[in-house]
């Protein structure tokens, strides 16, 4: 062909394609060493959270009361938890100073609710309810103690974290309703006497019972009991004996010093 004819358009295809076949090499090359020189993938461990069964109720509204005039200045709680799944319900009252030598009682009304039934026997319930004692030397007593709410197990323990103390546990439940009444009675200087702590749960009433007529019943049938503390007669005093008592208790749990 005569030089005058050719045209640069002859050769532009020819350019398009080494262009093209540059252009696609670069690419290649590029996915090539980011590849090579991306970091490794970070594979942190996941740490599962550990979600408690029991959800504690911020403004609890007391449903029972725990009313011992002779402990008057002394510190009273009281907490309210829910099953997250089932909906069961613990009240619990506690009543003195947790992690002292002076008395402490707590008592925990139980009802539960469509969870799975978690009802052990009296030395696992205690040794549950009370783990933040760390309970040691457990023992089942042989005796029932009389009370209004009828028998109570009791299981005798001393704690091993915090102030050294003996404490008595105590389990009650029923099956209609399905309520458990548990609990413990702590002071150092030997345990706390039987008819203490039935006086004491002599004192625990109900003030509502909400949509549960049968635990309304329960406790009136438990009121009929009520033994006054060794009285009968609930005009002469409502707690002659406990007063007594809960005062000989601190007394007696307070460090004795030197020279007396």
């Amino acid at each position: 062909m005569h030089p005058a004819l050719y045209s640069w358009r002859d050769d532009l295809p020819a350019h398009i394609v080494r262009l093209l076949s540059y252009v696609g090499a670069l690419a290649i090359l590029s996915i090539v060493m980011a590849q090579f020189f991306q970091s490794p993938p970070v594979k942190a461990d996941i740490t599962p959270i550990d979600r408690s069964d029991w959800i504690d109720i911020e403004r609890p509204f007391p449903a029972f009361a725990l009313a011992i005039p002779e402990a008057g200045d002394q510190p009273a709680r009281y907490a309210i938890r829910r099953h997250a799944q089932g909906g069961g319900r613990k009240d619990i009252l506690s009543l003195g100073e947790p992690d002292a030598p002076t008395p402490f009682l707590q008592v925990e009304i139980y009802r539960s609710g469509s969870e799975p039934a978690t009802l052990a026997d009296p030395a696992a319930t205690i040794a549950d309810s009370a783990s933040a004692l760390a309970p040691v030397s457990m023992t089942l007593e042989g005796e029932p103690l009389a009370s209004k709410f009828g028998p109570l197990a009791l299981v005798s323990f001393a704690t091993s974290i915090g102030t050294d103390r003996q404490c008595l546990g105590f389990v009650r439940r029923y099956d209609d309703p399905r309520l458990q009444i548990a609990g413990w009675f702590c002071q150092s200087g030997g345990l706390v006497p039987k008819s203490t702590l039935a006086c004491a749960l002599d004192r625990l009433t109900l003030l509502a019972a909400g949509s549960e007529p049968k635990v309304g019943a329960l406790f009136a049938q438990a009121e009929l009991n009520r033994s006054f503390c060794g009285q009968r007669e609930p005009l002469l005093a409502a707690t002659p004996k406990y007063q007594v008592l809960w005062q000989a208790l601190a007394m007696r749990s307070e460090p004795r010093r030197p020279g007396r």
